[in-house]
């Protein structure tokens, strides 16, 4: 199992992509932090295997830290997911050593293929030799693991509809803001049931994104959102 620290200033994000993690085959969720102070005493408690990052914390920036880890000799790899989409901060992502970046907002599957590649990147390094040496071949794999990766599949399951999709996604687009299932139901006309089952999989294959609204009652309310593209 590959074990992954969530680290998101959101508590309420920190949730959503520490359950993207559980379900996908091979991952784990390690532990969760709010701060980079957490991040780093979580991972001097306990190394992991990744770090997913989010850029924008209270105390320091998110690739600050990535820079503080590698001082203290802390190996772990890093991808960030973050709303940052300057290009100084993805450059520098990139110098500081993150293996990928993930732009919110993102949905299952576009958090899917990240930690797909990053599994496949695991995989290819085993399979030339671990910490031995490598020809260019080998390099090039390496280099290669993350780009070889599918597409999210975007295939409709059946039973499902285009037609049903379509005015799903003109609902969410000309509200203006997040729609629970009970909404996209309503303004839809379809029943309830099925509105939650196309919510499901269009939020599952990257379409939508979901995010959660906690109330007095502490059982949170999943919202939807056309995710843009």
């Amino acid at each position: 199992m590959i074990d992954v620290l969530v680290v998101d200033d959101d508590f309420h994000v920190a949730e959503i992509n520490a359950a993207y993690v559980s379900q996908v085959p091979g991952f784990r969720v390690a532990g969760r932090a709010h701060t980079a102070a957490q991040a780093l005493a979580a991972l001097e408690r306990t190394p992991v295997d990744l770090v997913l990052l989010d850029h924008y914390l209270p105390d320091e920036t998110g690739l600050a830290l990535v820079r503080r880890l590698r001082q203290l000799g802390h190996r772990t790899d890093v991808i960030m997911v973050t709303a940052a989409r300057d290009v100084a901060t993805i450059q520098d992502a990139m110098r500081s050593g993150a293996l990928q970046y993930l732009v919110k907002p993102f949905g299952y599957s576009g958090l899917r293929a990240k930690l797909d590649g990053y599994a496949a990147l695991r995989r290819t390094v085993e399979g030339v030799g671990g910490r031995g040496e490598a020809g260019q071949e080998q390099v090039d794999r390496i280099f290669g693991a993350f780009r070889t990766t599918e597409a999210p599949h975007t295939e409709l399951p059946k039973g499902h509809s285009a037609a049903t999709v379509g005015l799903i996604r003109r609902v969410l687009d000309g509200a203006g803001h997040p729609l629970s299932a009970h909404e996209v139901a309503a303004r839809s006309g379809v029943s309830r049931s099925t509105a939650q089952r196309y919510l499901k999989h269009l939020e599952r294959s990257g379409h939508i994104t979901l995010t959660l609204k906690y109330g007095d009652t502490g059982r949170p309310e999943h919202l939807y959102r056309w995710a843009a593209r």
